[in-house]
């Protein structure tokens, strides 16, 4: 089925869009499925900010996006149904122009045939032991793995990953018993399995994973399959560019407002795998430390319950396995960015969203710096729902001017993590510390930048400004940070290369209001375009290059890339003319004699130093993806690498000099709660280990 029925779009100033879909008496769902890619096109073609042409070369983009989307870790299909689709590699752009799904629907049927005959694959391979004596290896990138040529190479492919999977639980076991044993001074042999008995119990635990995982997958709907389809497409655009079902938007929707009981992750899908992309401040994970950003999760048991693999799963099923009551446990199994397994236990709790509120603290440090203002801003939010609702400009606003009270001329921003949010709230708060003037431009496709200024004239805070940033600073943050710098204003202290390189603004569409009439169709859906980009006062893009820091420090992830770079088909840096603008309150005017300073103190500091070598570990280890598939030399890679990891743990430890201490009007309301207490006493304690901030007072020392 066909269709070519008309969808016409108008674009509002607000940037809204609205249209009207002349309505069918009656429509099938294949006419359903086709007025859905037209209006989502439609939406593309008049809204996003780098519109592509309909054309061969975005064929190709769309067709090697869902191919990889398909099959991410070539499970199920062979180069032979690949050789099926090829044809079509070049003829999307006329099916999305026609309506027509020929390909979607070839492409779900070879999946599925190969979907239930993996499933006869793992059943039979793991029906039998495994010979762990035997000397091979496998490759864990699996980006890098071809489709196998024929069913006997993908079964094989499969016996080695599934011998993998045995074996790290084998090892994993084995490991557990001897610890036992040391702890409890058992007699030889008291309670231990044997070898035989641990791998035959791993083999039913990885079987139990994968037939739960195969249900799962099983019950999955053609609507999720062409969202699947549908978000290959939008990506082609830009990564931030997104198709969302109904269900996928509520979830998408779910605020930092409020409270919420489970661990306090966020999640992102990457190929196959859930990702953890934000660890919300105060809530269970990011009190235990153990998970952090960028790790990959694996499996998930509830309490002592088997684990479930959820490799391959949809996003949105792995957070319903992880969310659950407070007070119960929940145990991940990730993958750090070092390549190692780590199994993670996280008492779920009710997550305190206050957390992720700015505060502010008072630092000293004895012979350095006195009585300098610290601020941790995690995110830039707003309450756009309630009249006079919360803001964090308005709530940084107030801290500045507590601090002030209490004799501080010198402050500290802390952005480092911090996502983004409130573009009104970043313009505000920029103009807490210049005299009015332009902040940043944000330009539309075909339209001159509109110019968001800040037009008070007051300045809240006049001292030396610092700004920490790292490379997960992104957007909002960015923002921030490049007009503080342009304005020569403060000093950019980062500890990565450059921030995330988020420099675009994206907007959600929702399809049903393209639509008039013809309910029965209803809902579609919403579209999330990228619709502006953002430009520094002097004319440069934050996007993808980022915020260069003026003073670099290094951290752990220092050898990776990570960022919007990182992302395929990211929209350039671009920039436009630059903007008057210009202060007269305070200016950091020795940025290379304070560099140059700074990189003299970290040189001679072991932390840094330790830090610095550990980049270069987790680099190496991340790009060591071969394994031995034999017991002995799995053994002596998983030690080997736990003895280079363990150099590195606890790297950071209190700064015996490092004072910090609460503002004297925060302690009765941060004392009228056990709860806040225990979670001010943590913020305190990192503070006290955090070698950043302790160069940071160095450097501030040194601001003339």
């Amino acid at each position: 089925m066909k269709f070519k029925g008309p969808v016409f779009f108008s674009i509002m100033l607000v940037g809204l869009l609205v249209s009207a879909f002349h309505p069918l008496q009656t429509v099938d769902n294949a006419q359903k499925e086709a007025i859905l890619m037209q209006s989502l096109l439609e939406g593309l073609k008049q809204l996003h900010y780098r519109p592509q042409k309909i054309d061969d070369n975005f064929s190709q983009k769309v067709y090697d996006l869902y191919l990889d989307r398909l099959d991410p870790a070539r499970r199920w299909l062979t180069q032979k149904d690949v050789d099926q689709l090829q044809p079509f590699a070049l003829q999307l752009d006329d099916e999305a122009a026609q309506g027509s799904f020929e390909f979607f629907d070839i492409a779900l049927q070879l999946y599925e045939v190969g979907f239930e005959k993996s499933r006869r694959y793992y059943q039979e391979i793991l029906d039998q032991p495994f010979d762990f004596t035997k000397q091979e290896t496998i490759n864990l990138d699996m980006e890098e793995r071809p489709f196998a040529k024929d069913d006997a190479e993908l079964k094989e492919y499969w016996r080695k990953s599934l011998k993998y999977d045995v074996l790290s639980r084998v090892y994993n076991a084995m490991k557990d018993q001897e610890e036992q044993k040391d702890q409890e001074s058992q007699e030889e042999g008291e309670g231990k399995k044997t070898f035989a008995e641990l791998e035959a119990e791993a083999r039913k635990e990885v079987l139990k994973n994968f037939n739960d995982w195969y249900e799962r997958i099983a019950k999955e709907r053609r609507a999720d399959h062409l969202s699947d389809y549908l978000n290959a497409i939008t990506s082609t655009y830009d990564p931030h560019t997104n198709y969302f079902l109904p269900k996928d938007k509520e979830n998408f929707d779910i605020s930092m407002s409020g409270t919420l009981e489970g661990i306090g992750a966020r999640l992102q899908t990457e190929g196959q795998y859930t990702k953890v992309s934000s660890i919300v401040p105060g809530g269970p994970a990011w009190k235990g430390k153990d998970l952090e950003v960028d790790d990959k999760i694996f499996m998930v048991a509830q309490g002592d319950e088997e684990p479930v693999d959820v490799t391959g799963f949809r996003i949105d099923d792995v957070v319903k396995l992880i969310r659950g009551k407070k007070g119960t446990e929940v145990k991940l199994t990730v993958k750090k960015l070092d390549g190692d397994t780590e199994i993670i236990t996280i008492t779920r709790d009710v997550v305190l969203l206050d957390e992720g509120y700015a505060k502010s603290a008072l630092l000293d440090l004895p012979s350095v710096a006195k009585n300098v203002g610290y601020i941790r801003l995690p995110r830039f939010y707003a309450d756009f729902n309630r009249r006079g609702g919360r803001s964090c400009a308005t709530d940084v606003a107030r801290e500045i001017q507590k601090l002030k009270e209490n004799g501080v001329e010198e402050i500290i921003l802390d952005l480092r993590n911090n996502g983004g949010g409130s573009l009104r709230d970043v313009v505000r708060m920029s103009g807490l510390f210049i005299e009015e003037g332009p902040i940043v431009q944000v330009k539309a496709r075909g339209m001159d930048p509109d110019i968001l200024r800040d037009t008070d004239p007051r300045v809240q805070f006049d001292g030396k400004l610092m700004v920490l940033v790292n490379s997960y600073s992104a957007s909002a943050s960015e923002i921030l940070a490049a007009a503080l710098q342009d304005y020569d204003r403060a000093l950019i202290v980062g500890t990565g290369k450059s921030t995330f390189g988020k420099g675009t603004v994206q907007r959600f569409f929702d399809l049903d209001n393209a639509l008039r009439g013809n309910s029965d169709i209803k809902p579609l859906g919403e579209g999330k375009l990228t619709i502006q980009k953002f430009y520094r006062v002097d004319g440069g893009s934050t996007q993808l290059r980022g915020v260069t820091p003026d003073i670099v420090l290094p951290d752990r992830f220092f050898e990776l890339e990570t960022g919007e770079q990182e992302a395929e088909y990211a929209m350039p840096w671009t920039e436009i003319a630059p903007v008057r603008y210009g202060q007269d309150v305070y200016r950091v005017k020795n940025r290379k004699e304070l560099a140059a300073k700074s990189a003299e103190r970290v040189e001679g500091n072991e932390t840094f130093q330790l830090v610095a070598e550990d980049a270069k570990r987790l680099k190496s280890q991340r790009d060591d993806t071969i394994f031995s598939l034999d017991y002995d030399g799995y053994k002596g890679q998983r030690q080997q690498r736990q003895a280079e990891a363990d150099q590195y743990k606890d790297l950071m430890t209190d700064i015996e000099a490092l004072r910090i201490q609460n503002l004297p009007e925060d302690l009765e309301s941060i004392n009228s709660d056990e709860s806040k207490v225990a979670r001010n006493d943590e913020w305190i304690k990192n503070l006290k280990k955090d070698v950043y901030l302790e160069e940071a007072l160095y450097i501030l020392a040194d601001m003339k």
